[in-house]
């Protein structure tokens, strides 16, 4: 049996995956950071408040094609991993990428959402650089 977190994530990644951004972010901490890396379109830190904008965006670019299937969740306590491969149409062209989400938990709630691609090349080339 798995950690109550692991169980958790599922639970959120589930409500985002059905558009729910409200259910999604009422686990999250009023203050929680989401960080993307590289120089990509997408790419930055972004707040709470900054969350539906965001991910707004990344939904408006892909003609709402963008999916995240959960490959494996593993967490305890403090912090959770999330396996994903992204996938999405954008510009004619079909994207698909693999990569990894390291959340960090306060109080129960996520208070730091963290990208790790797998490859940033491929991370870069699906979403487009600045």
């Amino acid at each position: 049996m798995g950690h109550a977190n692991e169980d958790k994530l599922r639970h959120l990644y589930a409500a985002f995956a059905q558009g729910d951004l409200g259910g999604f972010l009422a686990g999250c901490t009023d203050d929680v950071t989401f960080a993307v890396p590289g120089y990509a379109t997408v790419s930055g830190t972004y707040r709470r408040d900054e969350f539906p904008g965001w991910i707004g965006s990344v939904i408006e670019r892909t003609a709402g094609t963008f999916q995240e299937d959960i490959v494996e969740v593993v967490a305890n306590d403090e912090r959770g991993v999330l396996l994903l491969v992204d996938t999405f149409e954008r510009d004619a062209a079909r994207h698909e990428y693999q990569t990894a989400h390291l959340i960090h938990f306060r109080d129960g709630r996520i208070a730091r959402w963290v990208e790790h691609p797998g490859s940033m090349r491929e991370f870069e080339e699906a979403w487009g650089r600045h």
